[in-house]
């Protein structure tokens, strides 16, 4: 690579990482390449190339051959996406994601194959455990877990900060919302962050409708609209994370990990909340 933050990318709109890199290539998106796709209940589907991309435009298989030279071992890389899913197809026979009957030529002609399908004449697996389970005697088993409270004895209730904060998405968009920021219809249906709090909670702090409030934890502060819902718990605060900016909900949330799957603990934090005349 010709720098250390040099990297090959493909986005479809502009987000955080494209801003901050010092090179890259330009890949293309879904209309302009033919390949497959599988999707979460194993479906795998064909991708028909609809639009030819610019010259400079290159397939994430190009860009890959493309690091592989850089490389050296540019020989262990191709560029046709028929021929990859061929070797896919062979290497993953026997295993329990079984391309092996599947091709190119059956998927143009049905859209309703799913994995495992270890023969050409094999109609493919929608329901993957109907009968039986992958354990000795078929049935499946059922693990329960420990209650840990660490993440919660860190960042407990008090005077000073009395209140739950949970963040989560909105119906209009979607993580930090870089496509979903540039759909009109979606961003006038949400266009801007806000603070869901009960009326009764609200009028404690002197808050209504549209009120400015800044949300303070242990970690930093967020300033945002005050939206009311009665559905919301009396000691509960909701704040969206399409957001960045003044208003974004992760400056609130704790720094702790789940021990075992190493997943943000995004959902609970203590906050206080304070009205904000000029933001």
């Amino acid at each position: 690579m010709d720098t250390p933050t040099h990297c090959p990318y493909c986005a479809f709109q502009c987000g955080m990482t494209v801003r901050v890199r010092s090179g890259g290539h330009d890949g293309d998106d879904h209309p302009s390449d033919r390949s497959t796709l599988t999707n979460l209940e194993g479906r795998v589907l064909m991708r028909r190339k609809a639009v030819t991309p610019p010259p400079q435009v290159r397939t994430d298989l190009e860009i890959l051959s493309l690091i592989a030279h850089r490389l050296g071992r540019g020989r262990f890389i191709e560029t046709d996406p028929e021929r990859v899913f061929a070797e896919l197809a062979k290497t993953s026979a026997g295993g329990i994601a079984d391309y092996a009957g599947l091709s190119y030529a059956r998927l143009q002609t049905d859209d309703a194959l799913f994995w495992p399908c270890p023969a050409p004449d094999h109609p493919g697996t929608p329901r993957l455990f109907a009968d039986p389970f992958p354990t000795p005697d078929g049935r499946a088993r059922f693990h329960t877990t420990g209650l840990d409270q660490s993440a919660d004895a860190a960042d407990p209730l008090t005077e000073e900060f009395p209140f739950y904060l949970t963040t989560g998405r909105l119906l209009a968009h979607y993580q930090t919302g870089s496509q979903t920021h540039r759909c009109a219809s979606l961003e006038s249906a949400e266009p801007e962050p806000f603070a869901q709090i009960h009326p009764q909670l609200a009028a404690t702090f002197g808050l209504g409708q549209g009120d400015w409030v800044t949300l303070r934890t242990r970690r930093g502060a967020a300033v945002m609209r005050v939206r009311l819902s009665g559905d919301m718990r009396l000691d509960t605060v909701f704040v969206p994370f399409h957001w960045s900016g003044p208003a974004r909900a992760n400056t609130l949330t704790p720094r702790v990990l789940d021990p075992a799957a190493r997943i943000p603990q995004f959902k609970l934090s203590a906050v206080a909340l304070e009205r904000t005349l000029n933001p």
